[in-house]
Parts: C-alpha cells; sequence; structure tokens
C-alpha cells in the first residue's frame, strides 16, 4: 500500500476545496441556474451576483446575473472593465419592445448631451433584438476594446462599439437611476 506524502494530502484537500467553491459560486434564482464563470473570448468572467426582477411588484420578469472580469470590484461595474449581463426571461416578448425600454432606462442615467451623442449606437443595439419567448436567455457581453455583444441562447446578433455605450448600457441595471433597485442589489451583492 503506497502512502501519501503529508504535502500531497494538503495539495489534494486544497483541489477538493477549490472545486467545492466553484460549485458553490453558481447561482440559482427562482429555478433558473448561473455557471460560476463564463468565457469573453479570452477574457474569464467571473460570477457575481444573481437577482430577480419583478414588474409591478408581483409580475416574475425575468432572473439576471451580473459576471465580472477577474479582481473587479462590483462597485467599478460601470467602469472600461470586463463584465456580462444575462437575463432569462419568463415571458415572451417582441424584438422591437426593447429599444424603447432601454432607451428610456439610458436616459434616466445620463445627460442630455451624451443620451443625443449615444442615440445612433442605442438605435442600432435596439435593433439586434428579436423575439424571445420563456426560457430564452440574451447576454450583454462588454470587453474593453472590443464592444458590447448581444447574444441569445449563446448565439451572437452584433455589438455596438465604445466604452461610453457600454457604461451608459449596463447604468440601466446598474446605475443611479436602475430599472429596478432590488435586482440592482441583488446583482452587486457579492455571493
Amino acid at each position: 500500500m503506497r502512502h501519501r506524502s503529508p504535502i500531497a494530502a494538503v495539495v489534494a484537500l486544497a483541489a477538493c476545496l477549490a472545486s467545492g467553491t466553484a460549485a458553490a459560486r453558481e447561482a440559482v434564482v427562482e429555478g433558473v441556474r448561473f455557471v460560476p464563470s463564463v468565457q469573453a473570448g479570452d477574457t474569464p468572467l467571473t460570477l457575481n451576483n444573481a437577482g430577480l426582477l419583478r414588474y409591478r411588484v408581483v409580475i416574475k420578469a425575468y432572473v439576471a446575473a451580473l459576471y465580472l472580469g477577474e479582481g473587479v470590484e462590483p462597485s467599478a461595474a460601470l467602469s472600461d472593465v470586463p463584465k456580462r449581463l444575462e437575463a432569462e426571461y419568463f415571458w415572451a416578448l417582441d424584438g422591437e419592445d426593447f429599444g424603447p425600454v432601454t432607451l428610456e432606462g439610458i436616459s434616466r442615467n445620463v445627460d442630455a448631451a451624451t443620451l443625443e451623442r449615444l442615440r445612433p449606437r442605442i438605435e442600432r443595439f435596439a435593433g439586434l433584438f428579436v423575439d424571445v419567448k420563456p426560457g430564452d436567455r440574451y447576454a450583454l457581453t462588454y470587453v474593453p476594446g472590443r464592444g458590447t455583444e448581444v447574444s441569445l441562447n449563446g448565439r451572437p446578433l452584433g455589438s455596438v462599439e465604445g466604452a461610453d455605450f457600454a457604461a451608459a448600457l449596463f447604468a440601466v441595471w446598474l446605475g443611479p437611476d436602475p430599472l429596478d433597485a432590488d435586482l440592482k442589489a441583488s446583482l452587486l451583492a457579492r455571493q
């Protein structure tokens, strides 16, 4: 029978604990699962937290999760840092409905001059959305220098350039006047 050295035992225990920690970082909200980490090209993003958006207090609209790049604090999520917001829907929505909601959310979080400067990109962004059905998942992924990519169920639909656009877009959920304060608090809280 072969005996392990104490150092090998410690290394094996650390590996077990690390894999247990990764599994514990998975989030499940209203039965929707968010994995502990995702890749944005060559950039690894780690799950910060997830939460539920309720419409008119009682209707469960969607659950969302915020992923951040390595070492990024939630308080810096609107900075020029890698990030991703995933949202899985409980209701069918028309793709054309995303544009007005996005414009309204951005306009609550930026000044009038910034809104006008961003308007062409906001319109291009709104044109990327298609109809969703319950269980579909949109992801908005920003990588500095590459822009914000929109994907549906893992299929890229297009992207929009600019750190200024990404900051304004993510402010819809994470800015000073978010879509929902409870969802913002959930997304920014550490797991």
